[in-house]
């Protein structure tokens, strides 16, 4: 059978992975047009405003994508880090040596040809986005912003010569019955009391003020955390502007200490069943499976909390969860999934296990030493 590899053909890298699995995997696509538009050089900041580059390959056995792969170069992270490093993402295939082996080596000649002397992956593109490479846990379905593949990708992975490297955990936390007030000590209680803070929900009529306010926690809080590179404002809105149409102002806050933003908390309303329902394209009947969606939901995830560096240890990240936790419960919510926590992020692991969370996914990133091109 006829393999081809084809780079820039956006619609058949996006069917290739729906290709791949089938409708009966647990794997949700992205939307149509996000993935559309996140790799139109034209819109993506990470392009247009000369932070990095990537190409998109598919893979088609007869004519039919079966794969995909993006390679891609972070030039910020390199120029922060002092490295040349390069990444691979979106990489999705049947479970087929030569499909795998062909969609590896291209990705591999294109950053080798510019100059990377490692790669690693999932980046999907950056470290800011979705990463990592799942490696257990693949009968739990995935909350939104989450990864998730079937073992055959790790594996083919490793017989490629790629190492498994930075562990990470994805989390469940069932609301129901659960006991927040377990995330509560001396410091977390003054937070609460102290009118020095202030707690602003996320709505609508200020969306891109308090989201700007956001970016300004993350950038901050995460500045010392690795491969961390501080995402501009057109970055930031680019990947969370469209979070304005579904986000539940209940559950999302940006604190404010003494006037000024100190902590962000960042949770919307689970989206995966919809848009795997969908099929990640919105047609005609998607309103109608919005509004129902909605009405039914009792999923939520996390996508991301962050505290000023000058607020570490003060008491602020548990407080954060604990007031998002009960008015998660307030608003019907049921289970929140946490995103990706690092094996080496202490801290967070012993915050979320008073949360009462579980294990969801594992996940590693997979790298390997290129040769020169």
């Amino acid at each position: 059978m006829n393999l081809e590899i084809r780079e820039g053909d956006r619609k058949s890298a996006f069917d290739a992975a729906l290709n791949a699995y089938g409708p009966d995997s647990l794997y949700v696509p992205p939307l149509w047009s996000d993935f559309d538009r996140m790799f139109d050089p034209a819109k993506n900041p990470f392009v247009t405003e000369g932070h990095g580059r990537y190409a998109l390959f598919s893979a088609h056995r007869d004519g039919k994508p079966v794969g995909r792969i993006a390679a891609s170069i972070h030039d910020a992270s390199n120029r922060k880090h002092g490295t040349r490093h390069g990444a691979f993402g979106f990489f999705d295939c049947i479970d087929d040596v030569e499909v795998a082996d062909a969609l590896l080596r291209v990705a591999e000649q294109w950053l080798s040809a510019r100059g990377m002397s490692r790669v690693a992956g999932n980046f999907n593109l950056t470290a800011m986005q979705q990463i990592g490479v799942m490696t257990d846990g693949f009968d739990h379905a995935p909350f939104t912003d989450m990864m998730w593949s079937p073992p055959h990708i790790a594996q083919h992975l490793e017989r490629a010569g790629y190492a498994a490297t930075f562990p990470m955990t994805t989390f469940e936390i069932a609301l129901d019955g659960g006991k927040p007030e377990q995330l509560l000590g001396d410091k977390q209680r003054a937070v609460l009391a102290n009118t020095d803070f202030v707690w602003q929900p996320i709505k609508r009529s200020a969306f891109k003020a308090r989201l700007e306010d956001a970016r300004l926690i993350l950038n901050d809080g995460f500045a010392d955390n690795p491969m961390f590179v501080p995402p501009t404002a057109a970055e930031y809105l680019f990947q969370a502007g469209d979070m304005m149409w579904i986000i539940d102002n209940r559950i999302s806050t940006v604190i404010y200490h003494r006037g000024r933003p100190a902590g962000a908390i960042i949770a919307i309303p689970d989206l995966n069943p919809l848009i795997k329902a969908i099929g990640g394209r919105v047609g005609l009947t998607a309103p109608f499976k919005f509004v129902q969606h909605r009405m039914l939901n009792t999923r939520a995830v996390l996508i991301y909390q962050s505290v000023c560096r000058d607020l570490h240890n003060r008491g602020l990240n548990g407080a954060m969860l604990y007031r998002t936790a009960l008015a998660l419960q307030e608003a019907g919510y049921r289970t929140l999934g946490g995103t990706w926590i690092a094996d080496i992020n202490g801290p967070s692991l012993r915050q979320v296990e008073k949360a009462g969370a579980t294990p969801l996914h594992r996940l590693h990133l997979f790298t390997k030493r290129l040769a020169a091109a």
